[in-house]
């Protein structure tokens, strides 16, 4: 990762692998999502609402997977002060929490026709909306430090100790008497029918392209403006260096006999 940590050498790879991600992501996820709204046939429990896991899988997955990026990056700011490494993290907040969000609206959608109301304070759900705070607390703490000029130090411990709500999040409807189902798929194995499965993995992959191609465009605004705002700055120190010059050459001359 070092090797990228310069931002010129990090905005030539990420000139051409942004559109690759992005339109792949795209393509996969939209034919994804179509074939499980279009052509999947109904499942036998679940009916017709069994459409909504091809949007809310892929959320959930991202979700919990846009804060385990965010602990990552901070490690890697606290540990190894890599230069790009806070500036990952905020590119994954925002497009994290969206993501959750839809994971929180589709799993009420969804939770109406199968459990007859819109919410219940189940584990997982809970343990979801727990994510969902914590992602606008980050939000609020970079933005909060960007602005007082504080330590990126201080969101990089807050997405480190935030981290531990995604096993809890993982692991809650087996440490719970939970009416979320159990986990449908396990390493090594698979509940769910291959009829389902395979426009589902799909579009796990497709919007996991596609959150990796948003995050790298954010990332190169966040780097652009810091170079904007640099150059800024640089131009109002040059503009302000004759004033002063002139202020001290118009000062008496202060002598002694």
């Amino acid at each position: 990762m070092h090797i990228y940590a310069n931002p010129k050498r990090f905005l030539s790879l990420a000139k051409w692998l942004m559109p690759l991600l992005f339109w792949s992501g795209l393509t996969l996820s939209a034919g994804a999502v179509a074939w499980g709204l279009l052509m999947v046939p109904p499942d036998r429990l679940m009916g017709e609402s069994v459409r909504i896991l091809f949007i809310h899988v892929p959320a959930a997955w991202l979700g919990m997977g846009g804060w385990a990026g965010i602990a990552v990056s901070s490690a890697m700011l606290l540990i190894w002060k890599h230069p790009l490494a806070g500036i990952s993290a905020r590119a994954i907040a925002v497009p994290g929490m969206v993501f959750t969000a839809i994971c929180l609206a589709t799993g009420s959608i969804w939770g109406r026709p199968t459990w007859g109301t819109w919410w219940v304070w189940d584990g997982r759900l809970t343990s979801m909306l727990v994510l969902l705070f914590l992602y606008a607390g980050y939000i609020a703490l970079v933005q909060a430090t960007s602005r007082e000029g504080g330590s990126p130090r201080i969101a990089a411990i807050f997405g480190l100790v935030g981290a531990v709500n995604i096993p809890i999040i993982n692991r809650s409807v087996v440490w719970w008497n939970s009416l979320h189902q159990p986990p449908s798929i396990t390493m090594g194995k698979s509940a769910i029918d291959g009829v389902f499965l395979t426009p589902l993995l799909s579009a796990v992959i497709g919007f996991s392209l596609l959150f990796g191609a948003i995050v790298l465009m954010r990332m190169r605004a966040i780097i652009a403006e810091a170079q904007v705002e640099a150059r800024l700055k640089r131009r109002a120190l040059d503009n302000d260096a004759p004033r002063r010059g002139n202020a001290g050459a118009g000062e008496p001359a202060m002598g002694g006999a």
